[in-house]
């Protein structure tokens, strides 16, 4: 898929990836080398094989989900690109494999319009010290692009910690671009953005790991689009001050609740597809929470023991009065549609129905409710009325996307 430039909405910056870059210069197997001695600007282009670190250790001087941001800390990088901006391209994420060997695998550190594509990131280890944000890729202070990349097995972690490797953090001043990856079997958050982060976030598989699959927290902002979410314990959520634009996700086979909002949060939450997770498919966790949920698919949740939220389609714990809630339906919850606040049953558009759709796409099939049922404030890209679910509304997906059917897994046990 080609990048493509993004308005992010809900009072985030434009993103877009640099039109030009200097000399691409060929790597040998000391990438390290080759990132200290590039020139600002550079592009390092990766021949296919496999490039290890030789991780370092230091003392990260900000604690990125600290109550006391100023907490130092010790952490690990594997590869460090710092004051410079630089890309680094591999051959391909079959072919161009790095293994990082530390908490922070490749560190962008105050590292400009910088970026990271065609290549697979493994083989983290990580930091003893829980409050070191690990993950295969960190940015702070950077404009980072991360696209077309495989993200796997970042999966060593001691007993003695909780968190353990996510797939892409976001630390202070980063703005990202997180485009068309593989985030697979990791031990942490897919995405979690923090204290001043902002990110576009789409088109990603984001499958199996423990914490959540995209994390927003902070006070950062993110529009968050068309992302496969699977097989982590919670889905997408919005906590602390943070903005976030979720829609047209695909989020199931969870073992806790599909997309909640928290804290002083704003979502706008439209047009996902929340299928099969273990608790509640949308929580909205706090009085002073505030967005809109409009034409999501809430379908067969609640298939295990309640944990994090009673299982069923939509959970209140806030003021819905907050939070609108038109156009979406609701399908063989486990423990009902609507908790702990009035049955919404046709009423603004919600309705419990059947979706009649294809089971491997969710696209809707000939009668389906879906179909020109959605929000009349929103339509879809050709211009007609908005259907419900992830093949409505102005960020659509445009042709069908399978999705695997595999039983759900609970994921809370270390490996």
């Amino acid at each position: 898929m080609l990048l493509r430039s993004a308005v992010v909405m809900a009072c985030l910056v434009v993103l877009t990836p640099p039109v030009s870059r200097a000399a691409a210069r060929h790597v040998g197997h000391d990438l390290q080398s080759a990132i200290d001695s590039a020139q600002p600007g550079d592009t390092l282009s990766l021949a296919a094989g496999t490039y290890e670190a030789k991780p370092a250790e230091f003392i990260d001087s900000l604690c990125g989900n600290c109550q006391d941001q100023r907490t130092r800390h010790h952490a690990s990088y594997g590869f460090h690109v710092k004051d410079k901006s630089l890309w680094i391209v591999g051959a391909g994420t079959g072919k161009t494999i790095l293994v990082t060997k530390a908490g922070y695998g490749v560190f962008f550190d105050n590292a400009g319009e910088s970026g990271i594509t065609n290549l697979a990131i493994t083989g983290g280890i990580r930091d003893t010290c829980g409050m070191a944000t690990d993950a295969a890729i960190v940015a702070r202070n950077t404009r980072l692009t991360v696209a077309n990349c495989w993200i796997r097995d970042n999966t060593q972690y001691p007993e003695s910690t909780i968190v353990g490797i996510g797939g892409v953090m976001g630390r202070e001043g980063a703005e990202l671009i997180v485009l068309n990856n593989r985030i697979t079997n990791n031990t942490w958050d897919g995405v979690a953005l923090y204290r001043g982060a902002t990110a576009y976030i789409a088109d990603n598989e984001i499958a199996k790991g423990r914490g959540a699959g995209v994390g927003v927290t902070w006070d950062a902002t993110a529009t968050v689009l068309r992302n496969r979410v699977s097989g982590y314990w919670k889905g997408i959520g919005s906590f602390g001050a943070t903005r976030v634009v979720c829609k047209n996700n695909i989020v199931f086979n969870l073992i806790g609740w599909g997309i909640v909002a928290t804290g002083t949060s704003y979502m706008d939450c439209a047009n996902n597809v929340v299928y099969q997770c273990g608790n509640c498919g949308f929580g909205l966790w706090g009085p002073d929470v505030h967005g809109r949920l409009a034409n999501n698919v809430f379908v067969k949740n609640g298939w295990r023991e309640q944990w994090v939220c009673p299982r069923v389609g939509v959970w209140n714990y806030g003021h819905p009065i907050q939070f609108p809630m038109s156009n979406n339906l609701l399908w063989e919850n486990v423990e009902g549609d609507w908790r702990d606040m009035p049955d919404y049953t046709d009423e603004y558009g919600n309705v419990h129905a059947d979706p009649v759709w294809d089971t491997l796409t969710f696209a809707p099939l000939p009668g389906s409710p879906l179909i020109d049922k959605g929000n009349s404030e929103l339509s879809d890209p050709d211009g007609s009325a908005c259907d419900i679910g992830i093949y409505g509304g102005p960020q659509a997906f445009r042709t069908p996307v399978e999705v695997s059917r595999s039983a759900p897994v609970d994921t809370r046990k270390k490996k």
